[in-house]
């Protein structure tokens, strides 16, 4: 819905000449910030409030407000007022709950926050809302008085005829100096990037300075690593479209915030974004559009980290061990200031052993494929560790009483003298289930026990979007693990993507065709997957244990 303030066209409570309006004081007057579900960015008070998008004035939220047997408040102090000033003070409500009411309770304030007594039959009136099934529009124009600066901007929600529990909502709060007419910003914002995590992409940025402030920003994005945009014109706002079905949005985001995050977006797709910042509103919206504006791209990432564990943290962490034969059990182990899971069966002298370490219950449905990685180190004469899967273990009972598959042959495995080797990748797509583990099986007997060690354990889905299976294939990097840097090798040049277990990207690079040599002297020890995707379109993966 477009935020056209047009306050001559619109209902409103009070009868008033038209003013053309300015910059909207109100820090997330439009409410499509918020720090949480019940915080909304900006706010300093915010009592019995949560997100909504049931009731919704203009863009994506509204703030929902939830009658209780006292009165509950919602403000913002305003900042920037000058007395003597006209201001337009507005915002809407949707009040048709029988058991909640509202009304505004403001007030003027010094520099010091004390108040001061002006206006208060409007500002702070007698008389509450009444229910209508359709949004109302509380709007007036006073001059502030003198020694204000400030306008503690509060709400209130009451209960009704002794009943709660309903619930008032609020949208398009705005304080505008009225007569001014602001020339278009001096700068653009600077330091704009875009940060993939999961689905989601945050922007942030550092805002405009200069001779003329922008009192909001438009930003516009779009799916594709594209850089063309269509700029905004003056005189005519651009509405907030959050909806992607067409490829590209709009949102406006009040000066002063500093970021931004579209959620739930195409995992594997590339964004684009970039934003223009003004002044005014309506009719006299007046956009920066000479000079540059910034640019920012990333690609969410489409791979899900189904599990994870490097046994940092002294135990076994997610995975559980099962004995059935012999005292000796897996345990956390520390060696060089690295912890990982070992099992032996010696303990002066080899004993018979049957123990198995045992993943957590997994969902592997819904990938195009399903991986799994892993380290191993042995010493000592006896019985090779081993490797299954199954889809009918009940979690907590002997595994020997449920089926499973041996997968020992797909990995790779240490060669003795605890010599670290990487297992590669274990493809678990053809078995993949809702419930889902997979574990090792240590064995040893009264002759021979070897000692096993597993470390750095990663499983990760692809969805299905943006990756075609066919497009897909593994890729070599080495060293790995790796330290200060890594290299790989690939037919046609690309673009290299480096994200960490919560799919955030941390590294992007462009690969020449050929060998590559990448520095990662900057990343914290850890497990990564790398992703490159070719100029031909070809998407190889790896993952890249960092030491």
């Amino acid at each position: 819905m477009k935020k056209f303030y047009f306050f001559l066209a619109l209902a409103t409570i009070f009868s008033l000449p038209f003013t053309v309006t300015g910059q909207n004081l109100v820090t997330n007057g439009d409410l499509e910030q918020w720090d949480n579900a019940n915080t909304p960015t900006g706010w300093d008070l915010a009592e019995n409030i949560s997100q909504s998008t049931a009731e919704v004035h203009g863009g994506t939220y509204s703030a929902a407000q939830m009658s209780a047997s006292s009165s509950k408040k919602f403000r913002q102090d305003v900042q920037g007022i000058i007395a003597g000033q006209q201001y337009t003070i507005s915002y809407y409500f949707y009040d048709n709950a029988p058991d909640a009411k509202t009304r505004i309770w403001s007030y003027w304030m010094d520099a010091d926050g004390n108040y001061l007594d002006n206006d208060a039959d409007t500002l702070r009136p007698a008389d509450y809302s009444t229910d209508k099934p359709s949004w109302q529009h509380f709007n007036i124009t006073l001059t502030a008085p003198a020694n204000a600066a400030q306008f503690r901007f509060e709400v209130r929600v009451y209960h009704q005829d002794n009943t709660d529990g309903g619930y008032v909502y609020y949208d398009d709060f705005s304080i505008e100096a009225g007569s001014t007419n602001y020339p278009e910003p001096t700068n653009y914002p600077t330091n704009f990037t875009a940060t993939a995590s999961g689905v989601d992409i945050t922007l942030n940025w550092v805002d405009a300075i200069g001779e003329q402030l922008p009192g909001a920003y438009l930003i516009l994005g779009h799916e594709g690593t594209s850089t063309d945009f269509t700029p905004p014109v003056d005189s005519v706002p651009v509405a907030n479209d959050l909806d992607w079905s067409d490829n590209e949005v709009a949102v406006n985001v009040s000066y002063g915030v500093e970021s931004y995050v579209f959620s739930n977006l195409t995992p594997g797709e590339d964004y684009t974004f970039t934003i223009y910042p003004y002044t005014n509103s309506g009719a006299n919206i007046n956009y920066k559009t000479d000079g540059t504006p910034p640019i920012a791209s990333t690609q969410v990432s489409n791979i899900v980290i189904i599990n994870q564990e490097d046994f940092e943290s002294g135990t076994l962490g997610t995975w559980t061990a099962y004995n059935v034969t012999g005292s000796q059990v897996w345990q956390n182990y520390e060696y060089n200031g690295d912890k990982f899971a070992q099992m032996s069966g010696y303990e002066g002298g080899s004993h018979e052993n049957e123990d198995w370490l045992i993943s957590p219950q997994m969902n592997m449905t819904g990938f195009t494929s399903v991986t799994f990685n892993f380290t191993t180190a042995y010493n000592y004469d006896g019985n090779a560790l081993q490797l299954f899967f199954s889809s009918d273990y009940d979690g907590t009972g002997d595994p020997n009483n449920f089926t499973w598959i041996d997968i020992t042959d797909q990995a790779a495995w240490s060669d003795g003298s605890f010599h670290w080797v990487p297992s590669g990748d274990v493809d678990l797509t053809s078995m993949a289930a809702q419930s889902s583990y997979v574990a090792f099986k240590y064995t040893s007997t009264n002759e021979q026990s070897s000692t096993w060690e597993v470390d750095d354990i990663l499983i990760y889905g692809i969805q299905g979007v943006g990756i075609p299976e066919t497009d897909r294939e593994n890729v070599t990097l080495y060293p790995n693990p790796a330290a200060d840097y890594f290299n790989i090798n690939v037919d046609a040049g690309g673009q290299l993507n480096i994200m960490d277990l919560a799919g955030k990207n941390v590294m992007t690079t462009q690969l020449q065709k050929g060998s590559n040599r990448i520095n990662i002297s900057e990343l914290h020890p850890g497990i990564y997957l790398v992703r490159v995707k070719n100029n031909d379109n070809k998407i190889l993966l790896g993952r890249l244990l960092v030491r």
